[in-house]
């Protein structure tokens, strides 16, 4: 017999038997977000030894003491229960080895009269990003970081193209990679070609290949980056940067799925997926005539907006220490809290690779076991280096949660009184002021 967790009465033999015939981890939810049952992966890798069934799922997940949609998350179950409809989600999700990126689904249950009586929730772990520091790969927590996951891991199943866009620096190919990796042609090569690096006189032979013998200089065949990335991905970082005159070649490839090598009379197959990149506006490109109308449609079907660091406040702490992993990697030197202040209030105008230049000074600046704010270039310390608050500064629109985040770290270095007048101006209660306080400090 199957090991199954202790089940609430009102829990049929069918839907246990539904549940543990299930490989992945997934509970059985009444519709007042309790847990009715766990299978035996759930339990391997989300229980904390206490017995699962009659608790709240968000409890379980989040330590809330409220469901999510109450705690200022997208709840999958409650829409599920207002729409009747599957729901899918990423979370973070508590585990005994600390939060982990969850992709979230949640299935409706009826009974014959059409009334939702059971949620299935199926739980799968994201392995493309991590939420602790990390030698390599994505790295990050924030709800801006979050989103753009979110869509990563629903694209990167298919074959659809993806177009990335984002501020220089933001970690355009690491995205692209996930989205690779994540596929199901993580077997095959990942080409990343640096379009601004394709002279226009040799873009074809670059993209498709040549002949021997095809122009002055061909002594030899060359096979093109189209054919080297056959079965995986092909990654064009900066498309906006390709020239007029031949974004109607990388259109004829899309369109036809076939190229030709330059001399060579016979079409071949083409087999990649395509994963673009650009820092630039490309509709405004479109409007202006620069980039074609007809390209942009054909590469634009799923873009993914890439977050620049000043709307991953809360991810700099675990950039931080993430990228000293990669630059030390046999520890030893560590940033001090005066050292990450500074960097806080700092807008970052290069982003994350701006950071890793940054802290790539400080490593060799230092000469004991800390990183100190004299490490840092000067404009980090800067007085008015950055606002404290960047939506109201005139720059990027930010999530209401990482400017309450921002305001209310800003708002407790700078007051000098005590915490409960601090909580009066700001219109809240103490208790809530340190337990937001404590979230922001977590990252929650």
């Amino acid at each position: 017999m199957p090991n199954r967790a202790p089940l609430a009465a009102a829990v049929s033999p069918d839907a246990a038997a539904l549940l543990d015939s299930l490989r992945g981890p997934a509970i059985l939810l009444s519709p007042d977000y309790r847990i009715l049952a766990a299978n035996r992966a759930y339990r391997s890798i989300y229980g904390d030894a206490r017995p699962l069934a009659g608790r709240h799922c968000y409890a379980v997940s989040h330590h809330y003491d409220v469901p999510c949609d109450q705690a200022g998350e997208c709840c999958p179950l409650r829409a599920c229960l207002d729409s009747g409809q599957p729901q899918r989600v990423l979370h973070l999700h508590h585990t005994p080895q600390g939060e982990e990126h969850v992709d979230v689904s949640v299935t409706p249950l009826f009974d014959e009269q059409g009334k939702v009586i059971y949620l299935l929730e199926r739980l799968r772990e994201v392995r493309s990003a991590s939420t602790r520091p990390a030698a390599d790969g994505l790295v990050g927590r924030s709800a801006a970081f979050n989103r753009m996951l979110e869509l990563v891991e629903r694209v990167a199943p298919s074959d659809t193209t993806v177009l990335l866009h984002g501020e220089s620096g933001t970690g355009k190919e690491l995205v692209a990679r996930a989205v690779h990796e994540d596929s199901p042609r993580h077997a095959g090569p990942f080409v990343a070609v640096e379009c601004p690096g394709l002279s226009e006189t040799l873009f074809e032979s670059e993209l498709f290949g040549h002949e021997r013998g095809a122009f002055t200089g061909a002594h030899s065949r060359k096979i093109g980056l189209v054919e080297a990335a056959h079965g995986g991905t092909l990654f064009l970082d900066e498309v906006g940067d390709i020239p007029l005159s031949q974004q109607v070649k990388l259109l004829r490839l899309l369109e036809t799925g076939s190229f030709r090598r330059v001399g060579a009379v016979e079409p071949r197959r083409a087999d990649f997926r395509l994963v673009l990149a650009t820092h630039r506006d490309l509709e405004g490109m479109v409007a202006e005539g620069s980039f074609r109308e007809d390209l942009y449609y054909r590469i634009s079907a799923f873009p993914v907006h890439l977050p620049p660091l000043r709307e991953r406040a809360d991810d700099l702490p675990l950039l931080v220490e993430s990228l000293l992993r990669r630059l030390v990697p046999d520890g030893g030197l560590r940033v001090g809290q005066a050292t990450l202040d500074c960097l806080a209030d700092y807008a970052f105008p290069g982003n994350v690779r701006e950071l890793r230049n940054i802290l790539e000074r400080a490593v060799l600046m230092a000469d004991g076991d800390e990183i100190r704010p004299e490490h840092l270039p000067a404009r980090c310390c800067a007085p008015g280096a950055a606002p404290p608050w960047p939506a109201l500064a005139g720059l990027d629109i930010v999530p209401l949660a990482t400017l309450e985040t921002q305001y209310l770290r800003w708002a407790a270095a700078r007051f000098d009184g005590d915490r409960r007048t601090l909580a009066r101006k700001l219109g809240i209660s103490e208790r809530s002021l340190y337990r937001r306080l404590q979230r922001s400090r977590r990252g929650d």
